[in-house]
C-alpha cells in the first residue's frame, strides 16, 4: 500500500510526464515562487534551514529558467529576461547572506510579474490558433502538444 508522501510524488511525476512545454514552463515558476515564498517564511520565522532550502531550489529554478531560454529566437527579449533572472540569482544570493526579506519579495513579485505574462501570452497563442480558419483542429493540436512562447525550450518532461 502506498503511503501519502510516495502518491503524491507519483502524481506530480504524472503531471510532468503528461505536460505540455506550456505547463512545465508555468510549474517551474509555480515551484520558484512557491520556494522564495518559503524562503521569506524562514527567515521570518528564524528558521534557517527552511530560508536555505527554499533560496537553493528557487534558485535552482531560475537557473533552468535561464538555460531554457531560446536566444537565437528569442534575441533581444530572450537576452532581457536572461538578464532578469541573472538580477534574481544576484538578489537571492544576497538574501541567504543578510537574510534580506525585501530582496525576496521583489523576487517574488518579479517571478510573479513573469508568470502571469507567460499565462496571457500563451492564452493569446491559443486563441489566434484557434481562430485560424484552414486546417486549425491539426495545428491547434500541434501547438498545444508543443509551443510555449518561442523563447524557451524547456527542459525536459524527466527533469
Amino acid at each position: 500500500m502506498m503511503n501519502a508522501y510516495a502518491q503524491q510524488k507519483s502524481y506530480r511525476q504524472n503531471q510532468i510526464l503528461t505536460a505540455s512545454p506550456e505547463q512545465i514552463l508555468i510549474m517551474l515558476y509555480d515551484g520558484a515562487i512557491r520556494f522564495v515564498r518559503q524562503a521569506i517564511e524562514g527567515i521570518e520565522n528564524d528558521k534557517p534551514s527552511r530560508k536555505l532550502e527554499g533560496i537553493s531550489r528557487a534558485m535552482a529554478i531560475v537557473a533552468e529558467l535561464s538555460n531554457t531560454l531560446d536566444r537565437e529566437v528569442g534575441g533581444e527579449m530572450a537576452e532581457n529576461l536572461d538578464s532578469l533572472y541573472h538580477f534574481m540569482i544576484r538578489e537571492m544570493t544576497e538574501a541567504r547572506k543578510d537574510n534580506s526579506v525585501p530582496r525576496l519579495k521583489v523576487v517574488d513579485d518579479l517571478l510573479s510579474d513573469l508568470r502571469e505574462t507567460w499565462m496571457e501570452a500563451i492564452e493569446i497563442n491559443r486563441r489566434e490558433t484557434s481562430a485560424n480558419p484552414g486546417g486549425a483542429g491539426q495545428k491547434q493540436q500541434a501547438d498545444s502538444d508543443q509551443e510555449p512562447p518561442q523563447h524557451y525550450r524547456p527542459l525536459s518532461a524527466a527533469g
